[in-house]
């Protein structure tokens, strides 16, 4: 998984970012907490999904997979301040489709 510092890199805006690419985080972002998937974001942002990871990866130096991991992770972050939430419910609410899956991510992040 890539690191904390790539993430920051591909959300901040320093370099010159086709509309596509940036469409689609935006997407993402948006959209975090719903089951997402490479396709459904391509469709969202009229690309092909080949074309769309390919480009992604170029443009923001971290793949498709890893930037909804962290979109998800950085919400799941936000929550864990609320003592009335239980972790189960912080990572269904941010989009992770299972405990186990929320639980590699955390660690790796």
């Amino acid at each position: 998984m890539s690191s904390a510092a790539e993430f920051e890199n591909a959300t901040s805006g320093n370099r010159a970012e086709p509309v596509a690419i940036w469409k689609a985080r935006k997407y993402v972002d948006e959209h975090s907490r719903e089951e997402l998937s490479l396709t459904r974001v391509a469709k969202a942002v009229n690309m092909n999904a080949t074309y769309l990871s390919e480009n992604f990866k170029r443009v923001t130096g971290i793949n498709f997979v890893d930037y909804v991991a962290h979109a998800r992770f950085k919400n799941a972050c936000d929550l864990l301040g609320n003592p009335r939430l239980r972790i189960s419910e912080i990572a269904f609410a941010v989009g992770f489709q299972s405990l186990s899956q929320f639980n590699r991510v955390f660690k790796r992040l």
